[in-house]
């Protein structure tokens, strides 16, 4: 059986279970005799170890089959939950997302087996009254059936209670004929009834496996039900066969129990009269046909074994490949233009254009804003598929820190573009080890300053207009300024001058250079400024923003802007110069018309007073270094843009209206001016360079 082609559902369901496990192990280590995290933990742990099995993942299989078996015993309140119970179930965590990242990266596994782990495991199962862990399948019972001795031969035969299942299977001549060639040559033959449990969802799937199985042994002649049967599905929960092997009936049955879901297997030795000589080609012709119609059922029945995930909607929801969804946001992109060339030439038409031409450019506007609205909720992803592996990352750094840590996390249903979801997990996971590591102080410094021993880190995300927030801090330290301030005139980032001007949230932005992110900082720094460099360029690389806010003694806060989408924004266009910019609304608070007298000079730059608000000028004809189309003696026009709490006045030519515009990259090789973040079409099929606010603030 192929089972690449089901390799990517298998990872998709894998990291899945992987997470479920972990969330469940942190509320196990809370409620250690929780019975329904304790059934879900023993379910994840089944459906992983039959997923592996079915994919011929034999470390995995062994791991989780070993990690059901004592979750079976707990269930059963023969083994009780304690720390080093729990910790031991994070080491196994840790291992099953060792083997998921090997088999992501080369379809393989790796050659690590645990052995460590399984035998901490079993030395779990040891101390209860029930049968030894070591061929332990997943009931109790189901344990005691394996360990029935399975002896060869006419004896264990009339004992087995199946025999009559496989001793009335009919064979026909060419069967015959090959049972006695193998006679003669002094293999065995043995009559084979499996039970499949009934609690089993994929009968078929299941078979296979056994098929496989045995197949790995000897041949399997014939079966009852037929091998077509058996791949539809037709038969209740057993199944018999006649098999042809030089192993013995304990490894035959070994080799069946070792499927999960089976709840027993006999074997019997089958006895052949008159060993005649029969081709060897007819042998292997019978046996390919089972294989392949065995081969085949699973095929079909496979992948749909992973629906056991307990999920009753799981119907309902599809998994889209990220770079389909991406042509689909292009195609949407160019309905957008073409749209907006009809608006352009319906201005240019003038009065002659017709009501029904008009009509029609409204219902292409309400269509295309549906199909954007559409594509977009497609694409949106809750913000969960990051945040929901940092609580057991936290939890790690509390015991390698020796510090209590508290993670707390709000909003993680917020919604994000998939594309931005997948670029965020790591700038928030080092802000997140920033505040555990060097934000938190240990817990006798706590004790002494009179706080909680156990510090605080949160991570809170809500929507914010067309921007998502998401909030990054702690109950601790904070950042000390002097301290960030001396560091920062010692390297000559700074000289004392500028130090002594500048405001405190000033000298704490810069932690963000690339300057600070080098070891060797004075003590109550260490760590705060270590690659926040990185983070800030990967977050203004998905048109965000981020800022921090701290308090020394009470601690710090990061807080990151990100926009909703980054394929379609609404705009402000306007003119510089008789060339068209566009500015995201986003970005925009207000439109002033500013009288020439109003501006003034604060250190030899321009400001403006807005309702008792100093904000700064930008002359954008300067910054892009074009003429202006307005008179100097003409009110000014001034578009007041926001970054965090920052405002900042950009005085403009003309305005020319709000539009939907579709945002195109301007490639790689044009990328060395900040201020542009991008370019759009515009109807007549002119470019606009669409400007960004925050480089320009």
């Amino acid at each position: 059986m192929d089972v690449t082609q089901y390799l990517e559902i298998f990872l998709d369901e894998t990291k899945e279970h992987l997470q479920t496990l972990s969330d469940q192990f942190m509320i196990l280590e809370q409620e250690p005799e929780n019975m329904d995290t304790i059934n879900e933990i023993f379910r994840s742990a089944h459906t992983l170890k039959g997923m592996a099995g079915t994919m011929g993942y034999k470390r995995m299989q062994n791991l989780t089959h070993d990690m059901e078996n004592v979750f079976s015993e707990v269930r059963n309140n023969t083994i009780k939950v304690d720390g080093n119970m729990v910790d031991l179930l994070f080491q196994c965590l840790d291992a099953l997302e060792e083997y998921t990242e090997n088999i992501a990266a080369s379809s393989d596994e790796g050659d690590n087996d645990n052995e460590h782990l399984i035998k901490a495991l079993n030395d779990y199962l040891e101390g209860k009254t029930a049968a030894p862990a070591a061929e332990a399948a997943p009931k109790a019972e189901e344990a005691e059936v394996k360990e029935e001795p399975a002896e060869a031969g006419a004896e264990a035969a009339a004992d087995d209670p199946s025999k009559e299942k496989w001793s009335s299977i009919k064979l026909g001549s060419t069967e015959n004929t090959v049972l006695t060639e193998a006679v003669s040559q002094g293999k065995k033959v043995f009559g084979v009834t499996v039970y499949v449990q009934e609690s089993c969802i994929l009968k078929a799937a299941r078979a296979f496996l056994v098929f496989k199985a045995i197949e790995e042994l000897g041949e399997i002649i014939v079966s009852v039900p037929s091998a077509q049967d058996i791949e539809d599905e037709r038969f209740e929960f057993d199944f018999s066969m006649i098999v042809i092997t030089d192993s013995d009936a304990d490894a035959v049955k070994k080799a069946i129990m070792n499927v999960s879901e089976i709840e027993a297997a006999y074997v019997g030795a089958l006895d052949i009269a008159v060993p005649e000589k029969a081709p060897e080609k007819e042998t292997k012709k019978v046996a390919a046909q089972a294989a392949a119609a065995a081969d085949n059922g699973a095929a079909k029945n496979a992948p749909a074994d992973k629906k056991a995930v307990g999920k009753p909607i799981v119907n309902r929801t599809v998994r889209v490949d990220i770079e389909k969804l991406d042509v689909l946001m292009n195609l949407v992109s160019e309905l957008i233009i073409a749209k907006n060339s009809l608006v352009s030439a319906s201005a240019q038409e003038g009065m002659e254009t017709s009501g029904a031409f008009n009509e029609q450019i409204e219902y292409l506007e309400s269509v295309t804003t549906n199909l954007h609205e559409s594509v977009m909720k497609v694409r949106m992803v809750p913000i969960e598929n990051v945040v929901q592996k940092f609580p057991k990352m936290i939890r790690d750094l509390s015991k390698q820190l020796n510090k209590k840590i508290s993670l707390k996390m709000s909003g993680e249903e917020t919604e994000l573009d998939r594309t931005v979801v997948d670029e965020i997990g790591d700038p928030l996971m080092h802000l997140l080890r920033n505040s555990a590591d060097h934000g938190l102080e240990t817990p006798d410094v706590r004790v002494q300053r009179g706080k909680p021993e156990e510090g605080t880190v949160f991570l809170n995300a809500y929507q914010d207009g067309n921007t998502v927030v998401i909030e990054v801090g702690d109950d601790g330290n904070g950042i000390d300024v002097a301290a960030v301030r001396k560091k920062a005139i010692e390297r000559g980032t700074i000289t004392p001058e500028q130090a002594e001007n500048m405001e405190d949230k000033d000298i704490v932005n810069l932690l963000f250079l690339p300057s600070f992110s080098t070891a060797k900082q004075v003590t109550d720094i260490s760590g705060r400024g270590v690659g926040l460099d990185v983070v800030k360029s990967k977050i203004e690389s998905l048109s965000g923003e981020v800022d921090v806010k701290t308090k020394l003694g009470e601690g710090s806060t990061f807080t990151i802007r990100l926009p909703l989408t980054l394929a379609i924004i609404q705009a402000l266009m306007v003119e510089i110069g008789g060339e068209k910019y566009a500015i995201s609304l986003g970005s925009i608070q207000t439109i002033e018309d500013v009288a020439k007298s109003e501006v003034k000079l604060v250190e030899n730059k321009e400001v403006m007073n807005l309702r008792g608000t100093v904000v700064p000028l930008i002359r954008m004809n300067k910054v892009l270094s074009i003429e202006s189309t307005k008179s100097p003696d003409e009110n000014l026009l001034v578009i007041i843009v926001k970054k965090g709490d920052k405002l900042a006045g950009l005085i403009v030519d003309e305005l020319m209206g709000q539009q939907e515009i579709v945002i195109k990259s301007l490639g790689r090789y044009i990328n060395k001016s900040k201020i542009i973040s991008g370019a759009t079409i515009l109807g007549d099929g002119e470019v606009a360079l669409i400007l960004d606010t925050n480089a320009l603030i």
